[in-house]
């Protein structure tokens, strides 16, 4: 008789393993590749605005509301939505939309995998669509850009699918850094939205793409931090109030504008015409919000910093929130290419500014930039990840705890009120649901001695084939399988009528004992002290529903345990949510007591 089993050596905190080093020195090419791709984005923008506003082929500053096209400046937005149309419909339709759905779906569904496609007509897009207009920003065409990137690198070398999602969400992470210098914020964002797990084997390669993008983009002279803000207010019941105020004032917007853009989605949907056209259509709502709102086009980082500045007053800002969610909102629902967080800071921030006039005194710009992460994370339902965005945008630390507070609040607001973030809706409107907590497996916390069956019921080894079937289709015989034990109480093997139907075809006489047919079988066993985890993966390769469970030192069997055992133990971690109990009831036993008699 042979056995197969596994002790508790290899236990360990994490699983990881040396092959992480590897994937972290793929990930310093990643990152490279992922911080010239956003340089390439960026220019690309600025080239495309002086093109479509300024008949200039140049990389000059130029600002939207200069632009000499006067009232006929509504057409550029159509004819730039007219090229993203006619690039999605005959070059690649994964270029729709603000990206990040996208690296989502590929990573949950597409084994991470991104063609060359994307890599290169996402950011030209995204370019056209920002560079005439479009009220977006650079970060998710840049992180689909940065993920396309990472795939294919990842690709053309022997990775396992685990890996590939490591490298792609590192050029995610490279490419967010680039654009705005903003690592801890990538790290976050990485393990908030897109790796959906939290080990080493992935954090350290997508944290080690973080760091080289921002020390690239440092030795290459970028600016950081781009949006610099000294501000900050001192802590108080007055000041908290306010804090959590504006992160419920974040969450509403948030729920608000995710209902808009899908609306949106819903009516353009409706449309008797290929959706080529939509965005065409997108654009022209731009353009005639552009004519209302000037600064309500393009990425609009000018309008982010007259905000921390405090260089804008109420009503500008309630007109720049207006106007930027309505032509946001059916821009992105037409299906045209642009991100997501930039629009989202500057309405949150437009939002903030109106309502400073009623909430406590702050630095200029304080509330602003407080609503300016929270609607952010909101919306995106990644409360960290705003959090640090804030902190690294402004270089100022100080701010962690009102963000910290602001960003909670809009989470726990938008998490009662939606189902699904405005990043998830998409993935799920296409048929899949996503999970988005994470939690410890209890197969991980549970050993098979706390689920398993000690009254065994075997069958000796003497016993012959005969008495077997018998007594396998007796009526008294409760269970479908049985260990087959010898006289020193170790285990054969298992029998059950499958097993007594083979032998009795190969011609096995029916008085042949179950030691004798047995002799030489493998036996998969089971041992008290191991966990769950291991024991699933047992039942599965020995292609049975039940294991004999057996002591380690005397290999005596002490118990049976079987799959209904492991699905019990979810039935019992969804019974510990679901059920509520007071450990400590002293009034409870008080009334016990006087109902018994005693005296209180």
């Amino acid at each position: 008789m042979k056995t197969s089993h596994a002790g508790n050596g290899h236990l360990r905190d994490f699983t990881t393993d040396a092959r992480v080093l590897v994937i972290a020195a793929i990930a310093v090419v990643v990152a490279t590749a992922g911080l010239f791709a956003g340089i390439v984005l960026l220019k690309l923008i600025r080239l495309s605005t002086n093109i479509a506003y300024f008949g200039q082929f140049s990389l000059a500053e130029l600002r939207l509301e200069d632009t000499p096209l006067g009232y006929g400046a509504v057409i550029v937005p159509v004819i730039g939505a007219l090229i993203i149309g006619l690039m999605a419909r005959f070059g690649s339709e994964k270029i729709r939309g603000h990206g990040i759905p996208e690296a989502i779906e590929a990573i949950l569904l597409g084994r991470s995998r991104l063609d060359a496609k994307v890599a290169v007509l996402k950011p030209l897009s995204s370019a056209i669509s920002i560079g005439s207009g479009g009220p977006f920003g650079a970060e998710g065409p840049i992180i689909m850009t940065g993920g396309a990137i990472g795939s294919l690198i990842a690709q053309m070398l022997p990775v396992s699918d685990n890996e590939r999602k490591t490298l792609l969400v590192a050029g995610a992470a490279a490419g967010m850094t680039t654009v705005f210098g903003t690592p801890i914020a990538a790290i976050m964002l990485a393990v908030e939205l897109l790796l959906f797990e939290w080990t080493p084997r992935s954090f350290i390669p997508v944290a080690v793409a973080a760091i080289i993008a921002e020390v690239e983009r440092t030795l290459l002279h970028l600016p950081g931090p781009i949006f610099p803000f000294a501000g900050s207010m001192e802590a108080s019941v007055a000041g908290l109030g306010g804090w959590v105020l504006i992160g419920i004032a974040a969450g509403l917007l948030s729920g608000l504008l995710t209902q808009m853009v899908y609306a949106c989605e819903d009516a353009f949907q409706k449309l008797p015409i290929h959706w080529m056209w939509w965005p065409m259509i997108g654009g022209l709502v731009v353009g005639i919000g552009g004519l209302i709102e000037p600064q309500a086009l393009g990425v609009g980082y000018d309008n982010i910093v007259n905000m921390l500045d405090g260089r804008i007053v109420a009503g500008a800002a309630l007109l720049l929130l207006v106007v930027k969610a309505i032509i946001w909102s059916v821009a992105l629902g037409s299906g045209t290419s642009g991100g997501v967080l930039a629009p989202l800071l500057i309405m949150g921030g437009a939002m903030g500014a109106v309502l400073a006039g009623i909430l406590p005194e702050a630095t200029p710009g304080f509330w602003p930039l407080l609503a300016m992460a929270a609607t952010m994370g909101g919306t995106m339902r990644a409360p960290l990840t705003a959090t640090f965005f804030a902190v690294e945008l402004t270089g100022n630390t100080h701010m962690l705890v009102p963000l910290i507070a602001a960003c909670a609040t809009a989470h726990a607001v938008t998490v009662l009120l939606m189902k699904r973030s405005i990043l998830t809706e998409k993935v799920a409107r296409r048929g899949h649901h996503l999970v988005r907590e994470y939690r410890v497996d209890p197969f991980a916390l549970t050993r098979v001695r706390e689920v398993m069956t000690t009254e065994v019921e075997s069958v000796p080894s003497t016993m012959t084939l005969h008495g077997a079937a018998a007594f396998l289709t007796a009526p008294h015989t409760r269970h479908p399988s049985f260990p087959v034990i010898n006289q020193d109480g170790h285990v054969l093997g298992l029998i059950d009528p499958p097993a007594i139907l083979r032998w009795r075809r190969a011609g096995k006489h029916r008085k042949t004992t179950l030691g004798e047919l047995l002799t030489g079988s493998k036996v998969t066993l089971a041992y008290p002290d191991e966990y769950l985890e291991g024991l699933s993966d047992k039942l599965l390769l020995a292609n049975v529903s039940h294991l004999p469970v057996v002591s380690r030192d005397e290999q005596r069997l002490v118990g049976y345990v079987g799959w209904k055992d492991l699905m019990r133990v979810r039935s019992k971690q969804q019974a510990e949510e679901r059920e509520r109990s007071a450990l400590l009831s002293f009034g409870a036993k008080r009334k016990a007591r006087q109902s018994a008699g005693d005296p209180v």
